[in-house]
């Protein structure tokens, strides 16, 4: 092939390429589709024979936008259950889901190693207080012979004096006298660490007994069992948690805000929450705000309190309905917009006639729907009629 061959074809190359890319665009503007029609354009046909039975009004209104933050509903209190003393479990009495009491025995550990030391505590009771028994009764025999003692020894200074005795018979009686005071004092001694004795064994007992009843494990508040996490033949240990209890009733909330907008949920702000499950939304107040955001997606952790309703059960799916801006925009009745195909229409009433509008609709806001292009928020709207409600 010849240069000049090699160059006619790059130039065909390149028109087919032009004239493929205008087509294109002409395409895009709606040149090949003579039957679209944009937002806003009225049908040339003047409907004069159109009377509708009702009329609304389009109107502009200031309409709040969220920013919706979801969330998981928990209860306000939850409470672990773990063991107070180790043990292996005997029996696990309820299962997630069943309610219970306060007082309510809900797992029952082996009781056998520590009714064994009750026992033994016991008897150590019984052997401190024989102990203090007969401490008591020494101190009873060396305050007898502390008594004669010194009785003897006051005689017998009465008896020197009057040289009735000698210096060493006066001896003898101050020993005597000097010993049995000795002794007493060692008596009350023994007596008050025998009563130290009893006192402590009687700890022992109450210490073994307090642990015997912790062999029951009960539940400290009325709720619900949420989680069950032993069973029995497991080994209960302090710090292990065995179940979850919640108080149902009591639910609150936890949605993620993100950092720029948490200073629009401040504690005691009353905001709107949606439960998608219940197709309800409820009156809920902030009533604690996390003061630490995540550094991974930049949220703080908002706590929103929720009012009592049996409906409502922990692990459900909430939005929480956050106010960013106010803005004004162009809404009708439900009832005004009409389907024809794929297209939106509004009849609209112009100079006496009633025309139909072509209407880009947005947002459906209550009994409303929000126009986005085709009114200028003014316009007289027939209520029902020919066309497929929306």
């Amino acid at each position: 092939m010849s240069g000049t061959s090699k160059r006619a074809g790059r130039v065909f190359i390149l028109l087919a390429g032009g004239l493929a890319l205008i087509a294109l665009m002409l395409y895009m503007a709606g040149s090949f589709t003579p039957n679209k029609i944009q937002p806003g354009t009225i049908q040339e046909t003047r409907h004069q024979d159109i009377k509708p039975e009702k009329t609304g009004q389009a109107s502009i209104e200031l309409i709040t936008e969220f920013y919706e933050a979801v969330g998981t509903i928990r209860p306000k209190r939850e409470t672990q259950i773990e063991a107070q003393v180790m043990g292996k479990i005997v029996d696990v009495l309820v299962r997630p889901g069943d309610t219970v009491d306060k007082g309510q025995s809900i797992i029952v550990l082996d009781s056998r190693q520590i009714e064994t030391r009750v026992a033994q505590a016991r008897q150590g009771l019984v052997s401190a207080k024989s102990k203090r028994k007969q401490a008591g009764q020494a101190l009873l025999a060396a305050k007898a012979a502390f008594k004669e003692a010194e009785s003897a020894y006051k005689r017998t200074q009465k008896y020197f004096e009057a040289e009735a005795a000698t210096a060493q018979e006066l001896e003898r009686a101050e020993s005597g006298y000097l010993q049995a005071r000795a002794a007493l004092q060692r008596a009350e001694e023994a007596l008050s660490e025998s009563d130290a004795g009893v006192l402590q064994a009687e700890k022992f007992v109450e210490e073994a007994k307090i642990g015997l009843g912790y062999t029951q494990i009960v539940s400290p508040k009325e709720g619900q069992v949420a989680k069950r996490l032993a069973e029995p033949g497991d080994l209960a240990v302090p710090g292990k948690p065995l179940l979850v209890l919640q108080t149902r009733g009591t639910l609150r909330l936890e949605a993620l805000v993100r950092e720029g907008l948490i200073h629009r949920v401040s504690p005691g702000t009353e905001l709107e929450v949606v439960v998608n499950a219940l197709g309800r939304s409820f009156a809920g107040t902030v009533e604690e705000v996390v003061p630490s955001a995540d550094p991974a997606t930049r949220t703080f952790l908002v706590k929103v309190g929720l009012p009592e309703d049996g409906d409502l059960l922990p692990g459900m799916f909430g939005r929480l309905l956050v106010p960013v801006k106010d803005e004004k925009v162009i809404v009708v009745p439900k009832k005004a917009i009409k389907r024809i195909g794929q297209l939106e229409v509004v009849t609209v009433e112009t100079e006496g006639d009633w025309q139909r509008v072509f209407v880009k609709t947005g947002r459906v806001i209550g009994e409303k729907v929000e126009v986005l292009s085709g009114l200028h928020g003014h316009e007289e709207v027939a209520l029902g009629g020919e066309g497929d409600a929306r």
